[in-house]
């Protein structure tokens, strides 16, 4: 059976979205990153970075969330329609989910990190104003590509509009107002109304 390390409030929510969508059974085994967790010996024989999510499948050992997404969803999500159909699809789905990580995760953690995760103390108020500037950019490069369709890749939700809907997750806890992108807001509105979302949401 599949194993999943990590919390839903962690990197973890993405693979456990995707499990979700699959219909997969599967072991949830909640390691919080916030305590002493992932110092445990046997999960750092498993993963050394000590980072959540960790996937086991069979004799493969995964780490990072959008590897395993990636995995699962080629691996398994053909039926379900989660894998696009041929090699533009994959690329395409391989282009958004390195763009979402390398444009947007960073500095919208930070936004959220200073806006609502950290003590009053710590919060920096100049930081998240510096990083919601920076995700201007790419928030209107998606909302472009948004314009007049659905879905990122052809006519039906894939594996490319979960991990990027996953990170941009982060936008109302953050407080990031997307009012000015209209097509990306109405996707990502759909993306997480979908039930697999609402129940990794509750895992």
């Amino acid at each position: 059976m599949i194993r999943i390390y990590g919390i839903t409030q962690s990197r973890a929510f993405r693979p456990l979205w995707l499990l979700e969508e699959l219909g997969k059974e599967y072991e949830h085994i909640r390691l919080d990153y916030r305590g002493d967790d992932l110092n445990d010996p046997e999960f750092r024989a498993l993963n050394p970075n000590g980072r959540v999510p960790t996937l086991v499948d069979g004799e493969l050992v995964l780490w990072e969330s959008m590897a395993i997404d990636l995995y699962l969803a080629r691996n398994y999500g053909a039926d379900k329609g989660l894998w696009p159909d041929d090699i533009a699809g994959e690329a395409l789905t391989w282009q958004w989910s390195f763009w979402v990580m390398t444009e947007v995760e960073r500095p919208l953690l930070a936004v959220l990190m200073h806006n609502r995760v950290l003590p009053e103390e710590k919060r920096d108020p100049a930081r998240a104003s510096r990083n919601l500037g920076a995700l201007q950019a790419p928030f209107g490069v998606l909302d472009r590509a948004l314009q007049g369709r659905e879905y990122l890749i052809g006519e039906r939700f894939t594996v490319a509009d979960l991990n990027v809907a996953a990170v941009f997750a982060w936008c109302k806890p953050a407080r990031v107002p997307l009012k000015d992108y209209p097509d990306l807001s109405r996707w990502l509105t759909r993306c997480l109304a979908r039930p697999a979302c609402k129940q990794a949401q509750r895992r």
